[in-house]
């Protein structure tokens, strides 16, 4: 929308940000942090966005808190991989942006905000047999929050989701994962678990909510309580109807009930893609009838909408749309349907993926990304896309699947309401499921072959340093690899699902919003899943959503700031 001679007023900010996700959170705290004045603009009635249920890693190499704890690398390591594995799609200016930017942001906001990091030393990436590819050290998490800092402001904040919470209690990768995974089998896991189920509980009763704030959730309230520090005018349930153009350049923007907002650095979109834009999935999605997303249902592609009806280009060439990851679909007992994405479990010893002819299709440890890229790969014709994860009695106690969780937790439940399949043999697994008997009973006898021996003839698992973090230290030889044989079976129905989107708006190495002819339309920026993917629909490693998505947007919130600076100090 084109407006001309619209008095300013006083009270206008420097800059609008739309969006309250990582993304629109760094780039908003960043640009105020060089003294301009911020609103950040929500339309939801809690901040956060998909970052708040997000397992919160962030893909940073080279940053200073794992250069601290001793990782080094040379400089061009995870340029060279990701050229090798980005192939055509790889953008080098926008490469090249974030990898020298992403040390700078973390480095950033660990001396001037409350954003804090750990180290995730130990996370290879997902291709270890390409030419720069990680074996640790290229990862950070937000160290955990306590969200009484946050005042009365903690009702602003997103509650992470049931379904991968324990009670609403988020629990981190890591030594804190392993406590939980380990509690029937270590006396210091249990003591541990019992301190945090305590604390979790009390602060339920005191609260009415979980305090001790972990992964995303822990990101997205570091991030709330530093935009609150510096004065970022925080507004939700704010709906942006269209962006309004002066002299070819975005100026502000025109709210759905006729307020206008200027802006004198200009606007940000940060509205989290398209994941729940029905219209836009079906022209990109493949198979998306089956397609579940875990965005938050906010995130309907209002970003790239705005800028499209100002003549912004919509990228659509990456070579997936999406930041896939396999999910079951969880019946709750108050009628609710949840997702459940299935992250950790693929990967352990004694489970396996199989299609409905009972056959296994892929190496199920492998990242969650490239487990949906071969189940669409493998699904026949029009048939749905859906594949089963089946494994025994000794991993569902061990290990827990999908939302059933381990040992001590009762499982019956998710049999009663159907989540849970299981059968006193295996063909008895397979009719209750709908899978081919006969294929899967051939599918197990071949894969405990194999197993006795700690091997996988078919698709090799555990012979990657991803994977065999993935496992089970305590399985030898092979981590990945173990048995199903324990009765009874167990069985989860998992379909493509994904966190976020790829596709999106074009932009520059500053994140600039681009036209169709590439030309950069002034003031307007894009960050997060609204810009399309810098890694070009590739999945490289664990944190390469969030990653980008602090990175650009200190990158826009930066680059604001020292176009603000020029024009005053002129």
């Amino acid at each position: 929308m084109t407006h001309a001679g619209i008095p300013r007023e006083s009270s206008d900010p420097d800059l609008i940000v739309i969006g309250s996700g990582a993304a629109g959170m760094a780039c908003a705290v960043t640009a105020a942090s060089y003294g301009l004045r911020v609103a950040l603009l929500e339309k939801a009635d809690v901040i956060g966005g998909t970052t708040a249920w997000s397992g919160g890693w962030i893909w940073a190499p080279r940053n200073p808190v794992v250069i601290r704890a001793g990782k080094i690398e040379p400089e061009d390591a995870p340029f060279a991989y990701l050229k090798s594995l980005m192939g055509n799609h790889f953008d080098e200016k926008r490469v090249k942006s974030f990898l020298m930017a992403a040390p700078e942001m973390v480095a950033f906001f660990e001396k001037r905000t409350a954003l804090q990091f750990e180290p995730g030393l130990a996370i290879p990436d997902t291709y270890g047999h390409l030419p720069g590819a990680g074996t640790g050290g290229r990862s950070v998490i937000a160290k955990p929050f306590d969200g009484r800092k946050l005042g009365k402001k903690i009702s602003l904040l997103r509650r992470p989701p049931k379904e991968t919470t324990f009670f609403g209690m988020t629990i981190q990768s890591g030594p804190d994962l392993r406590a939980f995974m380990t509690v029937t089998r270590s006396v210091r896991s249990f003591v541990h678990v019992g301190r945090r189920t305590l604390r979790h509980f009390l602060d339920l009763a005191v609260h009415g909510c979980g305090m001790n704030l972990r992964n995303g959730n822990a990101l997205a309230a570091r991030l709330l309580r530093s935009a609150l520090d510096l004065s970022v005018d925080v507004q939700t349930k704010v709906n942006v109807a269209s962006l309004i153009v002066e002299n070819n350049r975005v100026t502000g923007v025109q709210l759905s009930d006729g307020k206008v907002l200027h802006a004198r650095s200009g606007v940000v979109l940060a509205c989290g893609g398209y994941p729940h834009d029905a219209a836009r999935r079906q022209e990109t999605f493949p198979r998306d009838r089956d397609h579940k997303t875990l965005a938050v249902p906010s995130a309907t592609g209002d970003g790239l909408r705005l800028a499209e009806d100002i003549g912004a280009r919509v990228d659509t060439t990456t070579a997936r749309p999406a930041a896939f990851c396999p999910v079951s679909a969880v019946p709750w007992s108050d009628g609710d349907e949840g997702q459940f994405p299935h992250i950790i479990d693929r990967g352990k010893p004694g489970l396996i993926g199989v299609l409905a002819d009972g056959r296994r299709f892929c190496n199920e440890g492998l990242g969650y990304h490239d487990y949906v890229e071969a189940l669409l790969r493998s699904i026949p014709g029009e048939a749905a896309a859906v594949s089963w994860l089946i494994c025994d009695h000794r991993f569902l106690r061990r290990f827990g699947l999908g939302v059933v969780r381990p040992a001590p937790v009762p499982y019956r439940h998710w049999i009663r309401r159907g989540y849970l399949k299981t059968g006193q043999n295996i063909e008895e697994l397979a009719r209750a499921c709908g899978i081919n008997a006969e294929g899967l009973a051939d599918t197990v006898k071949a894969w405990n072959a194999g197993a006795g021996r700690g091997m996988d003839p078919q698709f090799h698992r555990g012979t990657t340093p991803y994977m065999r973090l993935q496992g089970d230290p305590e399985q030898r030889p092979n981590p990945c690899v173990a048995p199903i044989a324990k009765a009874p079976f167990y069985a989860v129905k998992v379909v493509p699902g994904s966190f976020g989107t790829f596709a999106g708006l074009a932009t520059d190495e500053h994140a600039r919003v681009l036209r169709e002819d590439r030309s950069v339309i002034d003031g307007l920026y894009a960050v997060g899943t609204d810009s399309v993917s810098v890694f070009g629909g590739f999945y490289p490693a664990g944190g390469i959503n969030l990653g980008p998505a602090l990175t650009f947007g200190f990158v826009a919130g930066r680059h604001v700031a020292a176009k603000y600076e020029a024009l005053h100090a002129s």
